[in-house]
């Protein structure tokens, strides 16, 4: 469009075509020293200092608009108009364009379906030629996708981290078997930074890239279809509905529950640990009973945790196996080593992980006598207690245990109470027998 090609050029090129105004006239006039300014008063003047206005060079078909004490200025017809292009350049240019685009569009109508149809045939391209770029670029497998229920992964890795692995370092990595009747629920146990969030995700991905059409990130995968895979990884609260971080994770959850099949794959980080010790524990614990016994779905389930008691799942339910991701400790130093490993782990070297933070050698020592105090404390009140409530449980995480023994007597005052019908009871018995069974706790 050759009329917005001259727009452009003055709205792009101002400074030029006054540039080329100031020497034009200078030459007609022979007033060497001659500028171009701008004010908001008269826009844009030419102006001429005493010396040369003294000797009368400005021609009559300037306009004089200003006397100051050095200097004359000018306005001609030639300024006048090109203020004027100036300013409308900008708008002129937009009008053209958007009728020029207008244009194009109603061209292209009657083309729609024949460009919407090469759109779909690029994006698809684009996206196989991406898989098999990466599948020979990072080494990738083909992966059978079938109509079981088992996931087995060999020497699985996460294709992000991988890829942004610093030169020369390889990434660790892993095996994995899930299926309905022998290793349904993995309780996958660990120091924090080891890799189980990872782990994790890695599993899902590898999943969900098979189900696309690509090949991926292990040396060998078998893959039963997945419906949905299910997520509640890492904290995030909604403050704006009034919802909690813990409230969030409870939603989560509860969805998940609710929702799951036989042919879901379910990841679970850190179920509980937005609320109290027994609260959290007591939660996560539920939450994987449930997922072996509460519904008949059996819906493969990978769930990291730091409720290292939670690996007594283990000796309690056939399709329940302990995982935890190793480490080795080398005085002070522990190393991640990211293997995953049978069993379970039983410390989460939260002040290791403090240190590496840069936390102040003050806050550590002090949070390593803390916790030394605490331990001790927890070994005194194991043995010397009688009261029949769950003990504590040691272990380096000094959490509780879930399946220690109950006090007789205990056990005894609870089945007084339930065994108990106060609707038949008076006042004054009530109170007897209230009486009775603070005696007995007062002997303990």
């Amino acid at each position: 469009n050759k009329e917005l090609d001259e727009w452009r050029e003055t709205k792009n090129h101002t400074k030029d075509i006054l540039l080329d105004i100031q020497r034009e006239e200078a030459q007609k006039t022979g007033i060497q020293n001659l500028k171009i300014g701008f004010n908001n008063v008269f826009g844009y003047y030419l102006e001429v200092t005493n010396k040369y206005k003294d000797k009368g060079l400005a021609p009559d078909s300037w306009i004089r608009k200003q006397t100051l004490t050095n200097s004359e200025r000018y306005v001609t017809e030639e300024l006048k108009t090109l203020e004027q292009r100036i300013l409308k350049a900008e708008d002129e240019s937009s009008r053209i364009e958007r009728d020029e685009w207008e244009k194009l569009l109603n061209s292209l109508k009657s083309y729609l379906n024949r460009l919407l149809f090469n759109a779909r045939v690029i994006a698809r391209l684009d996206c196989i030629a991406s898989f098999a770029y990466l599948a020979l670029e990072m080494e990738y497998s083909k992966p059978n996708i079938n109509d079981g229920f088992a996931i087995k992964i060999k020497q699985g890795r996460h294709p992000v981290i991988e890829a942004d692995l610093p030169s020369g370092e390889n990434y660790i990595p892993n095996d994995l078997f899930l299926d309905r009747d022998e290793q349904q629920l993995i309780i996958l146990t660990g120091p924090n930074m080891s890799g189980k969030s990872a782990l994790l995700r890695q599993t899902a991905l590898i999943c969900l890239m098979a189900q696309m059409g690509s090949f991926v990130p292990a040396k060998h995968a078998e893959i039963g279809k997945l419906d949905r895979i299910f997520t509640r990884v890492g904290a995030s609260d909604n403050l704006s509905s009034g919802e909690s971080t813990f409230m969030v994770e409870m939603n989560e959850t509860a969805s998940i529950l609710n929702n799951l099949s036989e042919r879901s794959l379910i990841l679970l980080d850190e179920i509980g640990r937005g609320t109290s010790t027994f609260d959290g524990m007591s939660l996560a614990w539920s939450v994987a009973e449930y997922l072996h016994e509460g519904s008949d779905k059996r819906a493969k389930s990978l769930f990291a945790t730091h409720y290292h008691e939670l690996n007594e799942l283990e000796t309690h339910f056939d399709r329940i196996v302990n995982y935890h991701i190793s480490t080795r400790q080398v005085g002070q130093r522990v190393i991640f080593l990211r293997k995953l490993e049978k069993g379970g782990s039983s410390n989460s070297f939260g002040i290791h992980v403090a240190r590496m933070a840069g936390m102040p050698a003050q806050v550590l020592v002090r949070a390593q006598e803390v916790l030394h105090k605490m331990e001790e404390k927890h070994v005194g009140s194991s043995e010397a207690h009688k009261s029949g409530f769950p003990a504590m449980k040691v272990s380096q995480s000094s959490q509780i245990g879930m399946f220690d023994t109950q006090d007789p007597l205990y056990t005894e005052i609870a089945d007084a109470i339930k065994n108990t019908d106060l609707n038949t009871l008076s006042p004054i018995e009530c109170m007897l027998l209230f009486k009775s069974l603070q005696d007995k706790l007062e002997d303990l």
